[in-house]
């Protein structure tokens, strides 16, 4: 369905009692960064064109720690928001203790198995019932690099971890920094993600990032790849702690750093600073990751609320997402593609057609896999887990890989206890 026609048929309904009023919904979210807050405003816009009213909770910091603690504190206090921002691990962990609201009913009318990826789906639902609507998917594993950085040291963009390394040297030694990185937790694991997709594979990444096998936890192939890691400690800014992740793409943007590691969501961020994507800055698979995907998936979850006023504007809301015309212009806006399959992307950037196009080819390669860094791939207890393990071991001059290795094993197991 087509946001017009569904406006149409929304307008009319309101339009058969005179006592109608206007919906209201309250959405808790960390959409705060400037392309963020742009496809913030996207969402809002459209709500509104429906005639209702939108109240916006954005909580920002923390890669939406700080918003989880908000909404903990609310729904222990019996007032949680009509809907947020809910994802991954964290989705799963708030159905489990009985707070979102079952959407099957919805999902069925709308013929969600129809016209979502099976991967899609899955992300939304909870023993088998859908607990939240899909808004966009990201993919994590993209390296951004400023051509004119790389032009001006005559330099070819990386397509391994090795001729990364040696770029980096060598931009070092021109006084760039090398890589625009800031010490949040997640930004250290979306890092180290790339790392094990590109150098141990698809294969190696499920079992140490999905299945959570001791064995390669600790094994010989992670003990590379925490190396390989620890090593890029050299090639970032020496002033890089409490650097954000929007900060790091600045820094990428007026040239003092030549690459970023990062998700699709700096697109949003280019956006507003009118660079365009895949041409003032370019945007490659991370090394060794081409025809790979390491997916994250917004979703909204609408909590379980009492109003009948209340459940059909969460409801309302559920169905303006999921309408062809909004997941284009969110997304577009967001740095994500559209959910819904068969989309036509012809006028969004080049970054993103690419971003479609590797995303079927990875589902029919087995190639697509959750990313662990933004909670898609397990609990956020194991996710915190590693977390720690990498922050401890990256800040460490003196780190050891197979130590690090051995603790990474040892956290995870502690962590599903």
């Amino acid at each position: 369905m087509t946001f017009r026609s569904y406006l149409v048929s929304s307008l009319m309904l309101s339009l058969v009692s005179v006592s109608a009023m206007a919906s209201s919904v309250e959405v808790l979210h960390w959409w705060t960064a400037g392309g963020e807050a742009q496809a913030a405003g996207v969402l809002r816009s459209y709500w509104q064109a429906l005639g209702n009213e939108w109240q916006d909770s954005a909580i920002s910091g923390g890669g939406g720690q700080s918003a989880m603690t908000v909404l903990k504190s609310r729904a222990l206090s019996g007032t949680p928001p009509e809907a947020a921002h809910l994802k991954g691990s964290e989705l799963q962990e708030w159905a489990a203790l009985g707070f979102l609201r079952n959407l099957d009913n919805v999902a069925r009318q709308g013929e969600w198995e129809k016209v979502l990826p099976e991967f899609v789906q899955h992300s939304v639902q909870s023993k088998g019932h859908y607990v939240a609507v899909p808004v966009g998917i990201h993919r994590v594993n993209w390296l951004w690099i400023n051509p004119k950085v790389f032009e001006r040291y005559q330099l070819s963009p990386p397509e391994n971890w090795s001729q990364l390394l040696t770029i980096a040297k060598k931009l070092k030694q021109a006084g760039i920094t090398p890589l625009a990185l800031g010490d949040d937790q997640w930004q250290l694991s979306i890092l180290f993600e790339a790392i094990v997709l590109g150098e141990g594979g698809s294969d190696f990444y499920r079992r140490a990032f999905v299945q959570l096998d001791q064995t390669a936890l600790q094994s010989d192939t992670m003990q590379h790849l925490l190396e390989l890691f620890h090593q890029l400690r050299d090639y970032i800014a020496d002033d890089y702690g409490g650097t954000k992740w929007n900060q790091a793409t600045h820094m990428l943007v007026e040239g003092s750093a030549a690459m970023q590691l990062m998700g699709d969501w700096v697109k949003g961020e280019l956006t507003a600073a009118k660079v365009v994507p895949g041409k003032d800055i370019l945007c490659l698979p991370a090394p060794g990751t081409d025809g790979k995907f390491s997916y994250n998936l917004d979703s909204i979850a609408m909590f379980d609320v009492q109003s009948p006023q209340k459940q059909q504007a969460q409801l309302q809301l559920v169905n303006m997402i999921m309408t062809s015309d909004f997941q284009h212009a969110f997304n577009r806006v967001k740095g994500s593609i559209p959910v819904l399959n068969n989309q036509t992307l012809t006028d969004f950037d080049q970054c993103a057609q690419h971003s479609a196009q590797q995303l079927q080819q990875a589902i029919q390669q087995q190639e697509l896999v959750p990313s662990m860094a933004e909670g898609m791939a397990n609990s956020s207890y194991v996710r915190q887990a590693i977390g720690d393990v990498l922050v401890g071991y990256f800040n460490n001059p003196d780190g050891d890989a197979e130590q690090a290795a051995r603790r990474l094993a040892r956290a995870v197991l502690s962590a599903q206890r």
